[in-house]
């Protein structure tokens, strides 16, 4: 996880013992305890396999090896990784040894893939021969690894890896040999937990396995997954399911297809493996592309040379007439032209949906995914004890691992929520969020900081002649509610709202000149465009660019379908959202941070909070630049106002590049807010794996104390965190006895502020669990806050405290919320870049489509700039 050098930074670890603060609550956690055996030597071997296997090869080659020669593996099962690394508990005879395995997978040439009938049964009768040479790398034992998870010596050692991922590969072997793996999961479809979700897609459920260095010992974090595949159909009821201009293709035989459709739909079929069905045989083939030609065109050269129309040669050889004559053929050869009519063609099982998923595929698969607590920790239970699970083999055994079947008992603590502030304009000024979910309501009550709206615009999309009747109502009851929050919102626009049809939306140069007149009309001093929709559209992401960096005002969009019934919730969550992006807020803390943390915080020495995101594109999209967004606080102590910076960057690039000059000009904006620098600096990095975090905090702390050195004499003390949403610890209820009737609340998700930082956190290093929101659906997720630097040197509690508080601050509503501020708006601000290359980049990526794989990332797009009277404003959110 993080190499050891001379100059290496330290990781931050622990304070102290864990925090005190609040109740204790009783806990199980989805981590599974694995004692090891310290004495027991594990012999690694490097497996090189020519010519080179796919992953199912290389299994049955592994299998049949391991049969045949168990004299010369001395007995031994060793455990695969399926790539080059074999790990054995006991030494083989020689340090090298090279064997050949012959096992009958067809050989037939993939320059004629209808194969003739006799031809391919000598094939299929042939043995493909496979070299395998093994050589010795190291050995090693556990003792390193069982002293790093004792925490005995105070000295700083590396986490010993080679130990850990000898004993993951272990306890990943059966289920590899029995499932599909995807990343870190495992999923078979003979479980018969499978969804259809539209679009070609089919949900599947698996299971997560990971082993992770835990205060307990080794643990297993074992939790349900879904994933979504492509459904093994044939591939034009494939494409009638995916593309929508197909979806009569089997009523319409003789359709061909345009450029712009031949595109879609090979970027719909690019790197699928599908079978033939015309013939028996278990040949699998890679789709590269279409051919340029409709399959009644298409010639191809025979053995002797002569050409072969292929439309003559599929009845003549298999009595087959093709019926989609017009349509292009599946080219299966990189480089040779190799071709095979779509409708004998099927989609092989078990490969996973790349694309990205549309919004009714992800409803489906999130709803596929949502269990209460109880359903989910009974399926977790259920997979760790199943005949696929990770102790369904003999491996573990004869490794001498023993991994429990029970869930993780432990503690956790309930924080308790701050007492609120709210406007002094309304009857009721504080509140304490004292219901089970921590939310409060704002009846009788202003906001925080309520603004004045006094030049702001209404622009509709579409819409029925009675949609759009309803709206002098809506801007009525819209102004009220805003008057209710202590907001001003006036009762008139500037100028009468602006009627226009949805084609508006598609044309970038006509949506932005409607929108510079509206400004215009508004002496270019508009405060606020609210664009009512007739349905989510694509060029929403043009309105946001062009409204926030080329006109210069912030917008509010909502959809006429949510007009219909204008309920006191939906009003004020709109109030809500406006009044942040025009420079309000909504809620303080009553006691401030300095009083609740007088140790490190004092009221006339500002801190600034710093969030920091990337984001990337889709796993399909092979040239879209990854933006990066770092935002941070602008007031003290209130600290609930976020300027943001956003840069797109390298595609895929992980670290920032360009974090040294944003957090630069966000203390610049700092200094000009508060009049001061800020004394302390605590950074939230969102989006970064483990294997991540000794590279984002070598670099990227860097840049911070790059930035601050840019002021002369300026040395602030750093702390930097990673905040983890995408992880797979899960906390549940203790139920003392299932049959007993006081456990009404099992069933339901922890309560927010609930904290864990014990048992199943780091051995060493200073992090932990909390779950600040009420979880409504499935199951809670809590965030994982992983501190890697403190030089402000925070108690566990302190710092606990002070991320719970500061979620109650989140502008958009009134409940604390899952993820600490900062990090939140780093993430909507990512994605707020991401829609500024939206449209520009989509042109682009259809032109590379053609391109299968890069050499290098192409140039990257930068960003457009919003302007000066909106980048200081929270318009992202």
């Amino acid at each position: 996880m993080r190499n050891a050098t001379k100059e290496a930074l330290v990781v931050a670890r622990r304070p102290d013992s864990g925090g005190v603060e609040g109740p204790v609550i009783s806990l199980v956690a989805n981590h599974f305890l694995v004692k090891f055996d310290p004495s027991l030597k594990v012999y690694h071997y490097n497996v090189e396999i020519s010519p080179n296997p796919s992953k199912e090869v290389a299994r049955m080659i592994k299998q049949k090896l391991v049969e045949s020669n168990s004299g010369l593996l001395c007995g031994a099962h060793p455990a695969y990784d399926g790539r080059k690394n074999f790990y054995s508990p006991v030494e083989f005879q020689n340090g090298k040894l090279e064997f050949f395995v012959s096992l009958p997978i067809p050989t037939a040439n993939t320059g004629s893939p209808f194969g003739e009938w006799n031809g391919f049964q000598q094939k299929q009768n042939q043995l493909k021969v496979f070299r395998i040479n093994i050589r010795a790398v190291s050995k090693f034992d556990g003792k390193d690894l069982s002293s790093y998870l004792s925490n005995e010596s105070d000295d700083w050692i590396p986490l010993p890896q080679d130990y850990l991922h000898a004993l993951d590969v272990v306890l990943r072997e059966s289920p590899m040999e029995k499932c599909i793996c995807v990343g870190r999961s495992f999923y078979s479809s003979s479980t018969g937990d499978t969804k259809e979700i539209g679009g070609g897609a089919i949900g599947w459920r698996g299971f997560f396995q990971s082993l992770r260095p835990t205060q307990q010992g080794l643990a297993l974090n074992v939790d349900s997954s879904i994933t979504a595949f492509h459904e093994s159909i044939g591939v034009i009821p494939y494409l009638q399911k995916r593309i929508d201009f197909l979806r009569d293709l089997t009523q319409r035989k003789t359709r061909s297809l345009s450029d712009d459709e031949r595109k879609e739909v090979e970027k719909a079929l690019r790197n699928i493996r599908v079978f033939v069905c015309h013939r028996e045989t278990v040949q699998r083939y890679r789709v590269y592309g279409l051919t340029e030609e409709a399959t009644e065109n298409l010639y191809f050269a025979d053995r002797d040379g002569k050409n072969l129309k292929l439309m003559d040669y599929f009845k003549d050889h298999y009595n087959y007439n093709i019926q989609f004559r017009n349509l292009p053929c599946l080219q299966i050869s990189r480089s040779k032209p190799c071709y095979l009519p779509m409708e004998l063609c099927m989609i092989c099982e078990g490969q996973k949906f790349l694309g990205k998923l549309s919004d009714d595929q992800t409803a489906r698969i999130l709803k596929m995914g949502c269990q209460r607590p109880k359903e989910r920790k009974a399926m977790i239970d259920g997979i760790v004890r199943g005949p696929a699970g990770p102790t369904s083999g003999n491996q573990a055994e004869e490794f001498k691992l023993h991994v429990s079947k029970e869930m993780s008992r432990l503690n956790g603590r309930i924080l308790l929520p701050p007492k609120l502030k709210l406007g002094d304009g309304g009857h009721v000024r504080d509140i304490t969020p004292s219901r089970r979910d921590r939310q409060w309501n704002l009846l009788n009550s202003h906001v925080f900081q309520g603004t004045r709206i006094e030049r702001w615009a209404l622009i509709s999309f579409g819409g029925t002649q009675e949609q759009k009747s309803n709206l002098p109502k809506f801007i009525n009851q819209l102004s009220r509610r805003c008057e209710q929050l202590g907001i001003f919102l006036s009762k008139s626009t500037v100028v009468s709202p602006q009627f226009e049809p949805t084609q508006v939306l598609n044309n970038v140069t006509l949506l932005e000149s409607k929108l510079k007149k509206i400004h215009r009309a508004a002496s270019n001093n508009l405060q606020l465009l609210i664009c009512i929709m007739e349905k989510k559209h694509k060029g929403y992401a043009d309105l946001k660019r062009i409204a926030e960096t080329s006109v210069g005002f912030v917008s509010q969009c909502c959809l006429y379908p949510n007009l219909g019934k204008l309920s006191s919730q939906f009003l004020a969550n709109l109030a809500l959202k406006i009044n942040a992006k025009v420079g309000g807020s909504t809620v303080a803390l009553y006691n401030s941070l300095p009083s609740q943390i007088p140790r490190l915080f004092r009221l006339d020495e500002p801190v600034i909070f710093i969030g920091a995101d990337v984001t990337h594109p889709h796993p399909l999209d092979d040239s879209s630049p990854s933006v990066a967004a770092v935002v941070g606080s602008m007031n003290w102590p209130a600290a609930n106002k976020y300027v943001s910076r956003m840069r797109s960057q390298t595609h895929r690039q992980e670290i920032i590049q360009d974090l040294a000059a944003m957090v630069e000009e966000l203390l610049d904006d700092f200094y000009q807010e508060v009049n001061k620098l800020p004394k302390r600096i605590i950074f939230f990095r969102d989006g970064v794996s483990e294997t991540q975090f000794y590279k984002v905090l070598k670099q990227e702390l860097q840049a911070v104390k790059e930035a601050c050195a840019r002021f002369p004499g300026y040395k602030p003390p750093i702390t930097f965190a990673v905040v983890q949403k995408r992880h797979h610890t899960r906390l549940f209820p203790f139920e003392i006895n299932p049959s007993s009737n006081q456990n009404q609340h099992f069933d339901e998700n922890i309560p927010p502020g609930t904290v864990v930082d014990t048992v199943i956190t780091h051995p060493r290093e200073f992090d932990f669990y909390l779950c600040s929101h009420w979880g409504v659906k499935g199951t809670s997720r809590p965030t994982h806050y992983h501190v890697l630097w403190d030089e402000n040197r925070f108690t566990s509690d302190e710092l606990q405290k002070l991320v719970y508080n500061l979620c109650y601050t989140f502008a958009r509503c009134t409940k604390p919320v899952s993820l600490v501020p900062p990090a939140y708006y780093a993430h909507l601000a990512a994605y707020r870049g991401r829609l500024y290359l939206e449209r520009s980049e989509s042109v682009a990526f259809t032109r590379s489509s053609n391109i299968i794989s890069r050499v290098t990332p192409p140039k990257t797009t930068p960003l457009p700039k919003p302007s000066e009277n909106v980048k200081k404003l929270m318009f992202y959110c």
